[in-house]
């Protein structure tokens, strides 16, 4: 067995920096979102991939890839998404176990109210901070290690506020 190669003084001061900035931002957005919208990450996440496509709609497994999330805990989250009303459910026109979620009027409302505060708190949090060349390298930075870990990378969106 090849001995460890430990993280010099310098590395384990930014991959610990790394660690504890992805906490606390996520807690925070995570709380204004809530806060502010009454939304979770999750919902937030649903409806904007949602919200992305030209008729509001995707199939439910294309929508688990993008969250990378198994179908079945996806589907969950979709059942209380649909009781709260800002998502239906259809059967699939081309497969009979496959089901479509589509954006209801109330989650197009609910989307396009929060999009605003929570791009603000984005820009306040972490993309403000930063320089241009420091977002050209944290764009850099996050998809070369998604490409690495075999991930999709995130794709620019239509609408910026969205």
């Amino acid at each position: 067995m090849e001995a460890p190669r430990w993280l010099d003084e310098r590395e384990e001061r930014a991959w610990r920096g790394y660690r504890r900035m992805r906490l606390l931002l996520d807690l925070e957005l995570a709380r204004e979102l809530t806060q502010d919208a009454g939304l979770s990450e999750a919902d937030y996440d649903v409806l904007s991939d949602l919200s992305e496509t030209p008729q509001g709609r995707l199939r439910l497994r294309e929508l688990a890839d993008r969250m990378l999330w198994s179908r079945s805990r996806l589907s969950h989250h979709l059942t209380r998404m649909q009781q709260r009303g800002l998502v239906t459910r259809e059967e699939c026109a081309d497969d009979a176990r496959g089901s479509v979620v589509v954006l209801s009027p109330a989650g197009r409302q609910a989307i396009e109210s929060a999009a605003p505060g929570h791009v603000a708190a984005v820009r306040r949090h972490l993309i403000d901070l930063l320089t241009p060349a420091e977002v050209d390298a944290l764009g850099a930075l996050t998809h070369r290690v998604v490409d690495r870990l075999g991930g999709r990378a995130p794709q620019p969106r239509h609408d910026p506020e969205v």
